[in-house]
């Protein structure tokens, strides 16, 4: 029988975009490059009181350990858990081997991370150089082509648009692969949990919940006024993304224009003590953020919200791109000093590096502006 998948047809009007997501990138490396840490509960990060999970092996990830997570935490869900300092060059030159991977197949690479990229593949688009003309066979090529160069596995996910792309990277963990056809895309966005979208942390969740949607069958059956009501500027994001709509095009070596964090709290900050003792959290999360996307910047910010909603921002510039996590430190915490001591209780705290490296040449798209919306994380 012919196929009638139009992500495989060569069908005209059907975007094909694959996203490719490496499977627990700096744990997987750490276990290539050292063989005694193999089938071992692995996190890559700082294993003191203040320290933070970079990444986790999935033997790890099976007792709960997860990035981001504070390492004394990490350390008590998983007693055997064996902390590896983190080796970012080492990472960094195995990302640029992947996307030499990526460009053999099309030169519309749009990077996230180090450990994740799009690529469109569509031929009217300029994609599939290789002229395979099958979206799904390309992504197994990529797959295989950097196991065989790099002895790590990759997660694929192959669909019409970035959004659906990205989330069925992650459907097949590890080592897999899924493919969600143009009729196929608004079933799929409907089943998924709504912290499955993006920009939908613990907190928006919550209101979500209150408002009895859980779902993003619940998301879509909300009016438009009705999510700008609840939501304001995501309201459109929400509205489209639940019916499995995303327009946004590949932007090819796309430059990002800030990296950053913020966690809003449970319980007002009130003393300098617990509000120093937060913001070294955020700062460790920050930085690893900061070094997974492998970007350098001359300009932190930091944003603080009093219990009264108030909020305020300081920034300060170096004439240089911070180079580490001591300098990135010594800035954060001038700029913490500022705002000290706390009048009143504060709710959220968040650090963000921008003024990076190459973002003085790139244009001020939509496109920078959702991405910088959507990938700001609740942590």
């Amino acid at each position: 029988m012919a196929d009638t998948n139009p992500l495989d047809s060569g069908h005209t009007g059907i975007r094909k975009i694959i996203h490719i997501d490496m499977d627990a990138f700096f744990a997987s490396v750490e276990q290539r490059d050292h063989p005694e840490l193999r089938g071992k509960p692995v996190a890559v990060g700082g294993s003191a009181a203040r320290g933070v999970v970079a990444a986790a092996s999935y033997e790890a990830r099976v007792f709960g350990v997860r990035s981001a997570m504070p390492s004394v935490t990490a350390k008590r869900k998983c007693p055997d858990l064996i902390f590896v300092k983190h080796r970012f060059e080492v990472y960094r030159e195995v990302s640029r081997q992947i996307r030499a991977i990526f460009k053999t197949h099309s030169d519309l690479v749009e990077p996230l991370s180090l450990d994740e990229a799009y690529i469109d593949v569509t031929p009217e688009n300029g994609g599939d150089k290789m002229g395979i003309g099958n979206a799904t066979r390309i992504a197994e090529m990529i797959r295989a082509e950097i196991k065989k160069q790099t002895q790590l596995t990759a997660s694929a996910g192959v669909s019409y648009n970035k959004f659906i792309a990205k989330i069925a990277s992650d459907q097949n963990k590890p080592d897999g692969i899924c493919v969600i056809k143009p009729h196929q895309g608004a079933e799929f966005v409907a089943q998924l949990p709504v912290r499955r979208f993006f920009g939908v942390g613990p907190k928006t969740a919550e209101r979500m919940a209150k408002l009895d949607i859980h779902t993003g069958a619940d998301l879509r059956a909300q009016s438009e006024d009705f999510l700008r009501q609840h939501f304001g500027k995501s309201a459109g994001y929400l509205f489209r993304a639940s019916r499995g709509i995303d327009h946004r095009e590949l932007r090819a070596n796309r430059i990002r224009k800030s990296v950053g964090g913020e966690r809003t709290y449970g319980e007002d900050l009130v003393t300098d003590t617990d509000l120093q003792d937060a913001f070294e959290n955020i700062i460790n999360i920050v930085w690893n953020s900061i070094e997974k996307s492998g970007s350098r910047g001359r300009t932190v910010t930091l944003k603080a919200k009093y219990a009264d909603f108030r909020q305020v921002t300081r920034s300060k510039s170096a004439d240089h791109y911070v180079e580490n996590k001591q300098e990135f430190s010594e800035i954060s915490r001038e700029l913490l000093e500022q705002i000290m001591p706390v009048e009143n209780g504060v709710r959220l705290l968040g650090l963000t590096l921008a003024n990076l490296e190459g973002a003085e040449d790139s244009e001020n798209e939509n496109e920078d502006r959702t991405k910088s919306a959507q990938e700001a994380f609740e942590f």
